[in-house]
């Protein structure tokens, strides 16, 4: 691990907000380390409002969307919402039409096959529209590379809305409308909103034609903050508000497809990161191993116990994906180990009987093992397709880019994307990606790093402190849980490994004459010769709570130790 400490603010700029807010210099600067310079910031952060929410209409083309819509709707014409068969895809799905449906009937939803039809908009998906003799596809999560696609609806008089945050190409479909804050033409004030969030603003603007408020919206941001947290957009701007609101949804009065999800969990209250890793799998899980309609049938049922039937077939699916992981995980890992050649700046792997619908986890896996950007590749069809992942700072998305010559489609983000190409093209990419990555990417970024907010001593931990903290909730990209350094720490003896393989560590740690606290170290079991007979050591840590017997204490998240 490369520790790497976050650069301090200058001191005046912390001292001003420190006496501005009332607060002490290391939560000023912490504030200042996520762009947080003012009162007014500050207050935006701690105390978000839906009224801080920008106009839906300052994004481009949304006045379009809304006629067409409307005039959709006075013609009595067939709606087709349309998304992807992920969970940005799926709850954006779900958010549409539900609210549609709220006032007029003749609405449906489309999620393409994973397997059959792949990401995105197609031409099957087309087809099934205009057999239904559906006139307008609102596309959500997608389609904003669909040129070809968009035109082939267009001969069957067919329209288009196409609801996207992913980056454009340099030409835009011929839709009615394009709704993407990425757009270079578009000068919406927030342009890192999740498909979902694009999804949420054409209902906002739908609203307001007909007279509704945002707190007539507030029900559909438990979708919302499902979408911010899976899709790990930025928890800044708009989707920190959305995310902040639709977590107070999940928590009080979900829908009932979330709230049969977590009906089993024992914790009173979840945050973003039981979002991530409780809710988010799990609706995932229905395009990965069976259809994305699973997943918008669950969360767009009324009926509670209906909704438990689809959360229990949900849940059987996420334990198929888990095992197809793990099973997965462990090939790919003996594949690159059997094939080890001169070092290379890239993991790339192929199997063609994979299953493609955890290739992506799979990926994920490896970098943490292998930490390269890496490809994860199996048979769909004729065709080879792929799962990309990348390391910290480093773009995959551009470095696919500059292989296209190889590829027939890709798409995705900086640190995600997808891919398809021709199985003759396999080897010439494979050398090419390696190439690219090789000449672009910094040795730094090969090593993982764990980016450190500040140094402090353990007496500096109060209660007061920890309160401040939890107000930095939710956390996610640009806001993460604050981490901290304390150097020359000792373990008071109560020390151990925990777990099967003893993978974890459990400590009781002081510094010179503070009080003892407990910290829990995941995957760092193989730290404890470090630690025992009293050695004095560095930890990094998150400043966590521990419930145990109905009693919440403070203690330390270990995330590494020197």
């Amino acid at each position: 691990m490369r520790w790497t400490i976050k650069p301090t603010p200058e001191f005046e700029k912390i001292k001003t907000l420190s006496e501005a807010l009332q607060v002490d210099h290391l939560i000023a600067q912490l504030l200042l380390q996520r762009g947080i310079e003012t009162y007014e910031e500050a207050r935006q952060f701690f105390r978000p409002k839906l009224t801080d929410l920008h106009h839906p209409y300052l994004m481009k083309d949304m006045d379009k969307a809304v006629q067409r819509i409307e005039k959709a709707i006075a013609n009595q014409e067939n709606i087709l919402v349309f998304g992807d068969y992920d969970v940005d895809g799926t709850t954006a799905v779900s958010l549409v039409s539900s609210y549609l449906k709220t006032y007029y009937p003749n609405v449906a939803t489309y999620i393409p096959d994973r397997y059959d039809e792949g990401y995105g908009i197609s031409f099957k998906g087309i087809d099934f529209a205009d057999d239904n003799d559906f006139s307008l596809i609102i596309a959500l999560d997608c389609g904003i590379k669909s040129i070809n696609h968009v035109a082939y609806a267009k001969e069957r008089n067919i329209d288009f809305i196409i609801c996207d945050h992913h980056r454009p190409g340099a030409v835009l479909p011929d839709a009615i409308a394009v709704l993407d804050p990425k757009r270079d033409d578009c000068n919406y004030p927030y342009d890192e909103l999740c498909g979902c969030g694009v999804g949420f603003k054409l209902i906002q603007a739908l609203g307001e034609n007909r007279g509704q408020t945002i707190d007539d919206l507030v029900a559909y941001l438990d979708l919302v903050a499902t979408a911010i947290a899976a899709d790990i957009v930025p928890m800044s701007g708009e989707n920190r508000i959305l995310a902040y609101f639709g977590l107070q949804v999940i928590n009080a009065e979900p829908r009932p497809g979330i709230k049969a999800l977590i009906f089993q969990i024992k914790k009173k209250i979840l945050d973003i990161t039981d979002v991530v890793f409780i809710i988010a799998p799990r609706i995932n899980a229905a395009g990965r191993i069976k259809h994305g309609n699973h997943a918008v049938e669950l969360l767009t049922e009324f009926d509670f116990e209906q909704a438990q039937q689809f959360a229990s077939e949900i849940e059987k699916y996420n334990s198929d994906r888990k095992d197809l992981d793990k099973q997965i995980t462990k090939e790919a890992l003996q594949q690159i180990e059997e094939n080890q050649e001169k070092e290379r700046f890239t993991t790339v792997v192929f199997q063609e009987d994979w299953h493609k619908g955890v290739i992506g986890i799979v990926a994920s896996r490896l970098i943490e093992t292998y930490y390269r950007p890496t490809l994860v590749f199996t048979k769909s069809g004729d065709k080879y397709a792929a799962s990309a992942r990348s390391v910290k700072g480093f773009d995959i998305y551009n470095a696919l880019e500059a292989c296209s010559e190889h590829l027939e489609q890709f798409g995705g983000h900086m640190y995600a994307a997808g891919m398809t190409l021709a199985a003759e093209k396999y080897e010439d990419f494979k050398a090419s990606f390696e190439k690219v990555v090789q000449e672009t990417i910094h040795p730094d970024l090969l090593t993982p790093e764990i980016s450190i907010d500040a140094e402090i001593d353990f007496i500096d931990i109060t209660p007061k402190l920890f309160r401040i903290l939890k107000q930095f909730e939710p956390f996610g990209p640009q806001n993460m849980t604050p981490v901290f350094l304390t150097k020359n720490v000792k373990d008071t003896g109560y020390g151990k490994p925990l777990g099967q393989d003893n993978e974890h560590l459990k400590l009781f740690v002081k510094q010179n004459n503070s009080e003892g606290i407990a910290a829990i170290g995941f995957g760092l079991g193989m730290k404890f010769d470090r630690v025992k007979n009293q050695n004095s050591f560095d930890i990094i840590y998150c400043i966590d709570e521990n419930e145990y017997n109905d009693k919440i204490s403070v203690q330390l998240k270990a995330k590494d130790i020197n």
